[in-house]
């Protein structure tokens, strides 16, 4: 595109006059600096780092079953026509829903990544060249784990027109050595490594390199991870990472929107920006917290984190097998995520991650304390799965209470006395923990934000995957919809289709290659979920 558009002002310049062609010098900008400070380029990154997995969420928040669109339109979305294709495991032809972090991670981070990243290490900067590494590696980890094979050893290439996928091994490495480099860097201290250099740019962690060293260890136990149906999985090495990463909620990255303008610096999901009227809480969701799901134990942060239903009597979630509410009477029908009836709430307050100023998370300790209980389940060490699986609920506990308090939400704080009951109870925390419960209160603390995440989680366990110890499901009550897309032929959504306006327009060759003109590409298993 950048060459057509330069071909096109030359072409212009041929056929004007001499004196004319000092106002095509489109390589100056008076209005703004044409060589910027390397910290300057990191604020739209961190934003999007928080903010773009939220546009995608609403749609592969329906394939975990977060929530499913109901009749109306907003912002130019129709809920149905969303529940009908997302809620059954499709796509939608034609339109770019979906594919937020695609384009983020090639165009908004793109150049600007690269620019950064050179301009850190030319000048030593080695804490922001750190921070770079890590964008770099979290942005082939999202899209990878949502698109599969995508573009990596071409990408960013402007010599380009089209562009060849790699592989989904290929990407994994590459994010592994990110990640690795990134470990080395954030631990120097020569060099022009500079906390109030950092600082400036950096509107997660205030320039403090030893939490973005914490979240580079992190963000690795969570990649080495997602190995878990692979012969050279080593829960050891997830283990130590998470040992190594976030010490409590204090370390959790978040984002937080000053709510200032009217609209892009609040939260996606708040009222003001009103892109989520239309949705409501699944019943399988509900299930994990009302005690269905958990020998009767109702979960104190379900009134904290879900809605209540139109006459504030209870709580209940909609059916992805059923159009809009069904036959649910009008009364009980659940409130939208912000609290209120039908689409109402544009503009006003709301709760949990749905309220404008809400500090969107990241990655935090919660989660990563129940990535360390799966890896050490994995490797036998029970009690060390207990631990960390109790931690996971404690701190998740902790951070609904800081959610509700991040734009002065309404409700009630979780006490301790509720907090220690709940995990004092044994369906919540038995002698044993098994892989049902671990991973099923993993999707509690990930719910409503940590969508990609929590999708690997599901693909990882083929979504209706037995427990071998207890023969529960380990998504407990997770069903599969009774009628999949059309274009699916039975089976359930791998992977989203790669965006729509770049490769579907302008790489189709590139596509065909990998499969990607098939109608059921979207189907196609991850290498990663592979054995």
């Amino acid at each position: 595109m950048k060459r057509t558009i330069s071909a096109a002002l030359l072409a212009g310049a041929l056929i004007l006059p001499a004196g004319c062609s000092d106002y095509l010098d489109v390589n100056t900008n008076p209005n703004a600096p044409e060589v910027v400070a390397a910290n300057v380029y990191l604020p739209p990154m961190l934003h999007w780092l928080a903010t773009s997995p939220q546009f995608d969420g609403r749609y592969s928040g329906h394939y975990t079953q977060e929530w499913i669109s109901t009749s109306g339109t907003a912002n130019g979305i129709t809920g149905l026509t969303i529940q009908q294709s997302w809620g059954r495991h499709g796509y939608d032809p034609g339109n770019d829903n979906g594919a937020q972090q695609w384009r983020d991670v090639y165009w908004t981070f793109g150049q600007n990544l690269v620019d950064m990243n050179a301009k850190a290490q030319a000048e030593q900067r080695w804490d922001l060249l750190g921070v770079g590494l890590i964008l770099k590696a979290w942005g082939w980890q999202a899209l990878t784990d949502l698109h599969g094979e995508i573009i990596v050893k071409q990408a960013i290439d402007a010599t380009r027109f089209s562009f060849d996928y790699d592989s989904q091994e290929y990407a994994y490495k590459e994010v592994k050595t990110l990640l690795d480099s990134a470990i080395v860097l954030l631990q120097r201290t020569d060099g022009a490594v500079d906390k109030n250099y950092l600082s400036k740019g950096d509107a997660i962690y205030a320039g403090d390199r030893v939490k973005w060293l914490r979240f580079a260890y992190g963000f690795r136990a969570l990649h080495l991870n997602h190995y878990s149906n692979k012969a050279v999985y080593n829960p050891a090495a997830v283990i130590a990472d998470v040992d190594q990463s976030f010490t409590g909620n204090a370390d959790d990255a978040l984002l937080q929107y000053p709510s200032t303008q009217p609209n892009d610096d609040r939260n996606f999901y708040g009222p003001t920006r009103a892109n989520m009227p239309l949705y409501r809480q699944t019943q399988f969701s509900v299930n994990l917290m009302n005690g269905t799901q958990f020998g009767g134990i109702v979960d104190p942060r379900m009134s904290r984190m879900l809605s209540i239903d139109s006459a504030r009597t209870t709580y209940i979630g909609l059916d992805p097998n059923v159009l809009g509410f069904g036959t649910i009477p009008a009364p009980q029908q659940p409130r939208n995520l912000w609290g209120y009836v039908g689409s109402g709430g544009a503009g006003q307050p709301s709760k949990y991650l749905f309220a404008d100023k809400t500090k969107m998370p990241i990655m935090t300790y919660a989660q990563l304390q129940f990535i360390k209980a799966e890896a050490a389940y994995r490797s036998g060490n029970v009690s060390l799965a207990k631990t960390a699986y109790v931690n996971g609920i404690s701190s998740h506990i902790d951070f609904v209470n800081a959610r509700n308090l991040d734009d002065g939400q309404t409700p009630t704080q979780i006490t301790s006395a509720e907090k220690a009951a709940f995990l004092a109870s044994t369906p919540i925390v038995p002698a044993t923990v098994t892989l049902s419960h671990i991973m099923s209160q993993k999707y509690i603390a990930q719910w409503g934000w940590g969508h990609n995440e929590l999708w690997m989680d599901m693909r990882r366990y083929h979504y209706t995957d037995l427990d071998p110890v207890s023969g529960t499901q380990v998504f407990r009550g997770f069903a599969i919809p009774n009628t999949l897309y059309p274009d699916n032929a039975g089976k359930t959504a791998q992977r989203i289709r790669p965006r729509y306006n770049s490769e579907y327009v302008w790489n189709i060759p590139a596509l065909s290659v990998i499969g990607g003109l098939k109608l059921d590409y979207h189907t196609v298993p991850m290498w990663i979920t592979l054995p």
